[in-house]
């Protein structure tokens, strides 16, 4: 397994060893105690699966109170992820990290609680599986605007398909700070 820091500390690309022969390939995609020792969760309580086409934009979104750590992987197709960190207090608050993930390159993405995470689908087809370390929560469910202009991120299209609830999404200057997320100093 190889693991790569990115610019938001927290935010790791954990790429899993494939093992190919002439029945196709295997990987593992969590193991309880190497993903531990990189600070990940052992406890996931819910795992989430979406089919998107090419286009299609889900995000940000972000979970206040109750904040998700999520392990995001493509099983097909390829997304242009993000994680942006909406932690109020914290030296990175509304910096992004962008990783290409895809069925082919087998990459993983740990994306912390206090984070926004969003996907933009790139391939004609994806399907995404992301753990999460709380439960959904309808009531502390939040979105961000996916083209908040304060937060800068270059999607490569002007006008993705998104859903309702993404096409209200807010700028963050316009979340109180109570609805976000705090940035605990580690110790």
């Amino acid at each position: 397994m190889n693991v790569e820091r990115t610019s938001i500390p927290g935010v790791l690309v954990i790429t899993p060893e494939v093992h190919h022969d002439v029945r196709g390939s295997f990987r593992e995609s969590w193991q309880r105690d190497r993903y531990a020792d990189l600070g990940l969760p052992d406890g996931w309580v819910q795992d989430n699966v979406s089919i998107s086409h090419r286009g299609v934009l889900r995000g940000l979104h972000f979970q206040q109170p109750r904040p998700q750590g999520k392990l995001v992987m493509v099983l097909r197709g390829e997304v242009m992820d993000v994680a942006v960190d909406v932690r109020v207090g914290s030296p990175t608050f509304g910096c992004f990290d962008v990783v290409t993930l895809s069925s082919e390159n087998g990459r993983q993405l740990w994306i912390p609680e206090g984070f926004a995470h969003g996907f933009l689908v790139l391939s004609d087809e994806a399907i995404v599986l992301y753990k999460v370390s709380q439960p959904y929560d309808p009531a502390g469910d939040r979105t961000v605007a996916w083209n908040d202009a304060d937060i800068g991120i270059d999607w490569p299209v002007t006008t993705p398909v998104l859903s309702a609830k993404d096409r209200e999404g807010r700028r963050l200057a316009d979340f109180p700070p109570g609805e976000l997320p705090q940035y605990i100093t580690p110790a």
